[in-house]
């Protein structure tokens, strides 16, 4: 036995001594001959044509449609665990913020940037036509509006009124006690109580005082203000008498009131920035600038709130339905999308819509943009899901927010048309001032 178990150990030392070698070889022989390095003789290869680019971008939008979404932690305590983490890290930033304004995530580019996909959110300014940037938008929508009062103090006075003063439900007590004046003015012309209205009145001061643009649209009106005695008191107090010239004219009056009721604060409208891109294969690619990912203290805080809900929700059983709905939600944090569509030719037409505009504003601003614009089509998101235009969903409720990448097609019977009239339904359907706007997507 024992003799046994020394052959073995003998033959375990055996083969780890490597491998063997003949006596008659030298050291010289045994080394590797190295293969000597041949320079390879390249051709350089030529840019890809536009039907390659063209046929790279429909293999790319495929692969995205066949591509399976990415999981996350399924486990309760590793999500509890991630949760607390963003809500510490949210913390952190509110807490560093020292006056309200707007905290920018890192991963989000800066304006000027060569590559973005837009310059910055803008808006237009729907007195003036003006585009502006986000910052540029109140004071000029207010110097607007004051420049406005040499031409039509009435209207400019009834902008003010409801523009300068965010408290809407203030605005409404004190335009509704506006009108009241002016129907008791307009029912009883003969009674000249109510064509004077004392300044030093508790309901004025209280509903009309407070307001901007109150006193210049009662003098744009007519009323023009005076010192007239009170009785039981010594000293005169200060009026707003209505003139005999503006008395004579009632329908004007009435007129001046229903444009008070019916008016509207005067808001920058979303620039859309139009752009029309050649074929890309980088179309589902998106460098967005940091407007799209902005979000206001009290934005912040509301997000940390319903992560504190979120936490105490994981504990407790929940349905297919109800996670959708909690993921829906979270897409609301944002305020802006940017929309590329995929066109047969390949272009690419790209707009920025609100988040919570409905799908609706994408097919009418696709529509803008045919040449054909009566014809029906169709907008598939990622995945070939139909996008009904008579839906009433937003896009954070469809997942299409912060960007995102959708494919025209035409409608069965449309194409169908298209094919029997010989036409290529993949031709150019674009307007051409648009077309001869076409860029090259960097």
């Amino acid at each position: 036995m024992k003799k046994f178990f020394q052959e073995i150990k003998a033959d375990i030392k055996f083969k780890s001594a490597g491998p063997g070698q003949k006596l008659t070889e030298s050291v010289g022989e045994r080394a590797p001959k190295e293969k000597p390095n041949q320079p390879a003789l390249r051709q350089p290869r030529q840019g890809p044509t536009d039907e390659a680019q063209m046929a790279a971008a429909a293999a790319l939008a495929r692969l995205e449609q066949k591509q399976p979404r990415a999981r996350g932690p399924t486990s309760q305590e590793s999500i509890r665990n991630q949760v607390r983490k963003e809500l510490r890290a949210e913390a952190t930033v509110s807490a560093s913020t020292e006056a309200p304004g707007t905290n920018t995530v890192p991963e989000a580019k800066e304006e000027g940037s060569a590559h973005l996909a837009v310059p910055s959110v803008c808006f237009t300014c729907p007195l003036t036509g003006a585009t502006l940037r986000k910052d540029q938008r109140d004071a000029h929508i207010k110097e607007a509006i004051l420049s406005h009062f040499s031409t039509d103090p009435v209207a400019a006075s009834i902008m003010k009124i409801h523009t300068f003063n965010r408290d809407r439900d203030r605005v409404k007590l004190g335009v509704d006690t506006i009108a009241k004046y002016l129907d008791n003015i307009c029912l009883h012309p003969e009674e000249e109580k109510y064509r004077k209205i004392k300044l030093q009145n508790r309901v004025f001061q209280e509903r009309i005082n407070c307001l901007e643009g109150t006193h210049e649209f009662f003098e744009a009106i007519g009323f023009q203000k005076a010192l007239l005695p009170v009785p039981d008191q010594e000293g005169p107090e200060e009026f707003y008498v209505l003139s005999e010239a503006a008395l004579a004219q009632p329908q004007s009056l009435q007129r001046h009131r229903e444009q008070l009721l019916v008016a509207e604060p005067v808001r920058a409208t979303l620039a859309r920035q139009r752009r029309v891109f050649r074929p890309s294969p980088m179309a589902s690619q998106f460098d967005l600038p940091g407007d799209f990912f902005n979000l206001t203290a009290e934005e912040i805080k509301r997000e940390q709130k319903l992560r504190s809900e979120a936490v105490e929700r994981l504990s407790v059983l929940r349905t297919k339905a109800m996670r959708e709905r909690e993921e829906q939600r979270e897409m609301r944090k944002y305020t802006y999308t940017l929309l590329r569509v995929r066109l047969p030719d390949g272009c690419l037409l790209q707009g920025t819509f609100y988040a919570r505009e409905r799908v609706a504003a994408l097919y009418a601003f696709v529509r803008e943009a045919l040449q054909s614009d009566w014809l029906p089509f169709d907008l598939l998101a990622s995945g070939g899901q139909r996008l009904s235009e008579d839906e009433s969903l937003a896009f954070n409720e469809c997942g299409l927010v912060p960007s995102a990448l959708l494919t025209f097609s035409w409608d069965a019977a449309v194409l169908a048309d298209i094919r029997a009239a010989g036409a290529e339904p993949d031709s150019s359907i674009l307007k051409p001032e648009l077309l001869a706007a076409i860029e090259k997507l960097s």
